[in-house]
């Protein structure tokens, strides 16, 4: 994953995402067949020893999710920050295990929060209510991207939900470059996990020019997330909630809704697009 922290890769688990199930549909009650569902797994995030979110997710690309979740969570402003990274099967799901520097540590452990089953909602689990929406810097205008571009990326959106191809059950998060290239997407049955897995994978690739594209609706979360990463444009497939244009006003993000094929539209700071 991290080129420059080569043990991050030095055991992780091999589990597949998808499991082949006998299913009846409304045409015919009598005879079962064969069909594929989604594999949901819990997902504990443990650093340091000490767990600190269980997610429900898919069991794939579980390295980058850790990575992306640890810097859109700003526990860490680098990947550098993470010496070394284990995924394993628990007793009851699976386990990444990510060895922090002592610095991020210690700050993790100063606003530590319990928040498991984040899937549904993105701020289930926090202990208080001054913990949501935690201080973004404002995002600089270094980003344009031509809108013109805009409609062959989303076609190829399927190509990276080859989970979801089988199932129907998964979103997906993807990077467009500024020529309008998708360099990389992933999927998770949840759109923030899927999210954090691009972010990580932009992270390791070192992506910085360009726009983040995600299958579902912008939810605060989806712009505190991309905004943390440096993300300046987010284009989403549905619609924005208010609390999400008021932070992507706020930050300085670029937030686009309603992203189909010859559609746009544009709550926060058009003047990136073209």
């Amino acid at each position: 994953m991290n080129k420059n922290h080569p043990k991050l890769l030095r055991n992780v688990t091999a589990i597949t995402a998808a499991a082949e199930r006998s299913l009846w549909k409304r045409d015919d009650l009598t005879q079962a067949q064969p069909d594929w569902l989604a594999e949901e797994v819990p997902v504990a995030l443990i650093y340091n020893g000490i767990s600190h979110v269980v997610m429900m997710a898919s069991p794939k690309d579980l390295e980058l999710f850790a990575l992306g979740f640890s810097l859109s969570e700003g526990i860490i402003e680098s990947s550098q920050e993470i010496y070394g990274m284990d995924v394993e099967k628990g007793c009851n799901g699976i386990e990444v295990q990510i060895e922090l520097s002592s610095r991020r540590f210690m700050g993790l452990k100063e606003r530590r929060r319990a928040m498991a089953g984040r899937t549904g909602c993105g701020v289930c689990g926090v202990e208080q209510l001054n913990e949501i929406g935690r201080p973004v810097a404002p995002l600089p205008f270094t980003q344009t991207f031509p809108l013109s571009l805009l409609d062959d990326a989303l076609r190829q959106l399927n190509d990276f939900q080859p989970v979801g191809q089988l199932t129907g059950c998964t979103h997906a998060a993807a990077w467009i470059n500024a020529d309008g290239a998708v360099a990389g997407g992933h999927e998770d049955i949840g759109r923030h996990v899927a999210l954090d897995k691009l972010l990580g994978r932009r992270a390791q690739e070192g992506w910085r020019e360009g726009a983040a594209m995600v299958s579902s609706r912008a939810s605060y979360e989806m712009v505190q997330k991309s905004a943390m990463c440096g993300v300046e444009i987010l284009f989403a497939v549905s619609a924005a909630t208010t609390l999400a244009v008021e932070v992507a006003e706020r930050c300085n993000l670029t937030l686009v809704g309603f992203a189909k094929p010859g559609r746009a539209t544009v709550y926060t700071h058009p003047q990136r697009l073209i």
